[in-house]
């Protein structure tokens, strides 16, 4: 096809010379009547490729045609300049399995460009629920959010989320630690044959539902507590339907290659897909680790296990407060905790293996607190602990104890312990894709709380804006494979993450000169710029910066049997 020259130039003047510019074969417009066509659009279609001048013609939830169609007949037509049309990006690892259920607009997500998110992660799903589970969410969420826990399984917590309706698309994986729970409460002990029979079951079950594999947050309890071959019993379930097993490693820090070595022997143990949940190298003693780190992938990859990993732009990881404190100190229920805090003959020991993890972060300066649940404490949103105990005659140590007893462990952090040399490789390693690492939130209402990480709001904009358009770490193609096709294809969604003809119109068009990430710190609750439109299903979510409050979003779910794909 001999390409436009008015629209060549049209897409030059947006792309900053990025030489993605190709041509593709013209398909005949036809009589066709199109829902939606997208004229004048820059193709970055998600495989990597280079991107191409062409129209989209959209009828119904799907891309019907992909050429040169200006003038075909369609009861919409949006002209975008030449603007960059891209597949809606997947969050790969996203945590608004709650925030859903509250508010399905999704839209610190949505306007950022997501288009489907993959929760349960860390180890943590909304389902299965035991009776003693579903009354202790049901008591949460009621308190936060005036919302019945009225499921005890996945079919249930869909149909809420049917009920509610979704602005964008939902996949979900199974937490290894709610499964444990289920089956054993939070007990700090081994799982016995028969336990981890009926785990299996549970497993199995939750396959049969539409489950796209196992995660596992073996920082957390009470999913830390169970052995390498306990894990690999459960994720030998994935295998025949050929599910991930994503894992928040036993440890990111000090013995982060110790963790690194157990993920790859439950893998290779398992016979399962491995993909590692935002991968770092945390505390400055530990960055120098990140070349042994690919060492070891590159070494298991040669062993056969096939593994991925995904990665937030941020410097800074966010997680609860109560992290810092040994897993043993949290085993059992959150009473079991505050009351060993509480507990003299206790704290000493804890404490001095917290200020060994603190010194690790960095110091207290590295803690910032970003969300508290008390009013009276709510001066501390935003302020590192350093700050918050000038004046109070405690040291940060006690300070911290106090507020977690106040707080109930509600209590919200962000750590600033990571390198910039080693984010950046990460983030360009060819297997990494870009994850929030968060849940979505609003900039007003009972999903404002807070000073959320600004990952939140600008995670997916962020990279196209500092690591593609600033430092050039990324090309634009391989930043939208990142986000596109790469988690698509990883997890096997089903005609998602690409811009092809009879795929889901999941799509985002945005400015590549102007996209760019606004939230901050301590000012997380703004959208990003620079997108023009985000588009779920065929229908528009997103119109030049506002939130339409259309919820086409479905719920994904993968198929049991995988000869029917």
């Amino acid at each position: 096809m001999q390409m436009d020259r008015r629209r060549f130039l049209k897409a030059s003047s947006f792309l900053f010379g990025y030489g993605l510019f190709n041509s593709i074969t013209s398909l005949s417009a036809g009589d066709s009547v199109y829902d939606l066509l997208i004229e004048d659009a820059f193709v970055v279609d998600g495989s990597g490729k280079d991107g191409f001048l062409a129209d989209i013609g959209i009828k119904g939830q799907r891309i019907a045609s992909i050429g040169q169609l200006q003038g075909s007949k369609a009861y919409r037509v949006i002209n975008v300049e030449g603007r960059i049309v891209a597949p809606g990006f997947i969050d790969i690892h996203s945590h608004s399995d709650d925030e859903l259920l509250v508010n399905g607009f999704a839209e610190s997500k949505v306007m950022q460009g997501v288009t489907t998110e993959v929760v349960g992660q860390d180890g943590a799903s909304l389902a299965p629920l035991s009776p003693g589970m579903q009354a202790q969410k049901n008591e949460l969420f009621k308190g936060a959010y005036n919302e019945k826990v009225d499921w005890n399984d996945f079919p249930g917590y869909f149909k809420r989320l049917q009920q509610k309706g979704i602005s964008l698309n939902l996949a979900t994986m199974l937490g290894q630690g709610t499964v444990r729970e289920f089956v054993m409460g939070r007990a700090n002990e081994y799982a016995t044959k028969q336990q981890i029979h009926r785990m299996q079951e549970i497993v199995q079950m939750s396959l049969q539902h539409g489950v796209w594999g196992i995660s596992s947050g073996l920082e957390y309890t009470p999913g830390a507590f169970a052995s390498s071959e306990e894990l690999i019993q459960l994720c030998k379930m994935i295998r025949p339907t050929f599910g991930l097993y994503a894992t928040h490693m036993r440890s990111e820090s000090d013995y982060l290659l110790e963790g690194l070595d157990e993920a790859i022997a439950v893998g290779y143990g398992a016979g399962v897909s491995l993909h590692i949940s935002h991968l770092k190298c945390l505390g400055a003693r530990n960055w120098k680790k990140m070349g042994d780190v690919f060492d070891k992938l590159r070494e298991a990859r040669r062993r056969g296990v096939s593994i991925s990993m995904d990665r937030y732009p941020y410097l800074a990881y966010n997680t609860t407060l109560g992290s810092i404190f040994p897993v043993w100190a949290r085993s059992g229920s959150n009473a079991d905790f505050i009351k060993r805090l509480k507990k003299t003959n206790a704290l000493e020991k804890i404490k001095q293996e917290t200020l060994d993890k603190v010194k690790m972060i960095g110091s207290w300066d590295a803690l910032m607190i970003t969300h508290v649940e008390l009013s009276k404490n709510k001066h501390a949103e935003g302020k590192r602990v350093s700050e918050l105990v000038k004046g109070n005659g405690v040291d940060e140590f006690e300070y911290v104890r106090r507020l977690i007893i106040e707080e109930n462990n509600g209590v919200d952090m962000c750590g600033f312990a990571m390198s910039a040399p080693n984010t950046s490789k990460i983030l360009s390693h060819a297997n990494c894709m870009i994850a929030s690492d968060a849940s979505a939130r609003t900039a007003h209402g009972v999903l404002s709380k807070g000073k959320p990480h600004p990952r939140t709001f600008g995670a997916f904009p962020r990279v196209l804006k500092k690591y593609v358009r600033e430092e050039k770490i990324l090309t634009l193609t391989d930043a939208i494979r990142k986000m596109t096709h790469l988690p698509a294809s990883r997890l096997g969604l089903w005609r998602r993450g690409q811009v092809r003809e009879n795929f889901f119109a999941d799509l985002v068009i945005f400015n590549a000169a102007t996209i760019q990430d606004n939230a901050t710190f301590q000012e997380p609750h703004q959208y990003p710029s620079g997108i023009n439109f985000v588009i779920v299903n065929g229908t528009v979510v997103v119109e030049q910066n506002h939130h339409l409050k259309t919820t086409p979003g479905m719920i994904l779910k993968k198929k049991h049997n995988p000869q029917k794909y």
